[in-house]
């Protein structure tokens, strides 16, 4: 049984990372028209206790994309210099919504491993009670 519920942890802490790599992802999306914003990314990293490796995942630390910004022309805008450019976002909705289907993919995978791990431990119960 300990197997099983090392497999729910597992599966649980992708889903987890998923979630945060998503967050992320939307955020990205949500300031793609903000001038000066950089595009975030996070990592995964695993979890290791005792010196041993788990198996679990969990979200690294944040980074900004240190890509240059993107030189909007727009002489009236109040953020513009003296030549009439501002920085915009490094963001690129092609990549960010390829980012968030893998990692709404990856959260449904997790997912399934996490309920076909949960039916097969009910169906081992199921079997013991008898």
């Amino acid at each position: 049984m300990s197997d099983l519920m090392k497999t729910l942890a597992m599966s649980a802490s992708g889903m987890k990372a998923q979630a945060s790599r998503l967050r992320h992802v939307s955020e990205n999306i949500a300031n793609t028209d903000t001038p000066g914003f950089r595009r975030k990314t996070s990592t995964f990293e695993e979890t290791i206790e005792a010196g041993q490796r788990t198996g679990l995942v969990r979200s690294g630390p944040v980074k900004l994309d240190r890509a240059e910004l993107e030189q909007i022309y727009d002489p009236g805008h109040p953020m513009a210099n003296e030549a009439g450019y501002y920085d915009g976002s490094n963001v690129d909705l092609v990549v960010e919504i390829a980012d968030a289907r893998e990692a709404q993919r990856s959260y449904e995978a997790n997912l399934k491993m996490f309920d076909q791990v949960r039916q097969m431990s009910s169906a081992l119960l199921d079997l013991l009670r008898r």
